[in-house]
């Protein structure tokens, strides 16, 4: 994938991260998910769409609390990982390979549609009038995101220093606490009916934190494997200076909710 607007359009690939996806990303608090069930989505009755679902982790985690879901993602891939883990815990997801701009469900075909930590990577202008189409009067569409607080973190901040170390164009730094930011096609077909940020302290060891890292897109998507194997080694030799074994990272999290309209 390459884009002008992400890493200054220096090409990366999530496939390429997807083993270490599958075991280092499944990351996200209960609480996290609880801004959605607590909102009455993905729940019992509804049959949930999944954007750039990746290896399945939003659909895996929110499976028990009863809701049908399809999940669908650009990479092969991922979406092979997600099929894998979703089978050795006995959970009926569909998954589909296509990128979101592809979506051909019929009319109304679903109650709610997620997007977890993949909103950047979308042509607004063309999901927004499918979702609304695939979505019933009234449905839900939900724009979940979590990123560490380099600035307030300071293992976090180190370990984000040395990414722009081996990878300067990576533009996924910096973050601040904000709300998400819709864009306007959205609003044509959408109301936003709840947007939140709140704070997370997500436990780590230096082993699952180097994992974490390693398959940001800054890395694992778009190094070339000698430099994954440097970063690596030297990312370890940093933790081991600075961090204990087992640790939180200061994240903050973003869930906005939208209405269609009817």
């Amino acid at each position: 994938m390459k884009n002008p607007t992400i890493d200054h359009g220096k090409s990366f690939d999530w496939g390429r991260t997807s083993e270490g996806y599958a075991q280092y990303r499944d990351i996200y608090p209960p609480e996290f998910y609880r801004r959605l069930t607590e909102n009455g989505l993905c729940t019992a009755g509804q049959r949930v769409l999944d954007l750039g679902t990746g290896t399945g982790v939003l659909p895996r985690n929110l499976y028990p609390y009863g809701a049908s879901f399809v999940g669908v993602d650009s990479s092969r891939n991922q979406i092979n990982q997600a099929i894998k883990l979703s089978r050795a815990a006995g959970m009926a997801i569909d998954y589909r390979c296509m990128p979101a701009e592809q979506i051909e469900f019929p009319d109304a075909s679903f109650d709610t549609v997620t997007a977890c930590q993949c909103l950047v990577y979308f042509d607004h202008a063309v999901l927004a009038p499918k979702l609304a189409r695939v979505l019933r009067d009234g449905g839900y569409l939900a724009f979940l995101y979590m990123a560490w607080l380099s600035e307030e973190d300071p293992i976090a901040g180190q370990s984000e220093a040395l990414i722009l170390k081996y990878n300067p164009a990576w533009t996924g730094c910096g973050e601040t606490r904000h709300p998400i930011q819709i864009p306007t096609p959205y609003l044509d077909y959408f109301t936003v009916e709840k947007a939140e940020v709140f704070d997370l302290a997500v436990p780590f060891t230096r082993e699952s934190w180097n994992g974490r890292i390693q398959t940001c897109r800054g890395i694992g998507a778009a190094l070339s494997e000698p430099e994954i194997g440097q970063f690596d080694a030297e990312h370890r030799k940093l933790l081991q200076e600075i961090a204990p074994e087992r640790f939180d990272i200061l994240h903050y999290a973003a869930v906005t909710i939208l209405r269609k309209i009817k």
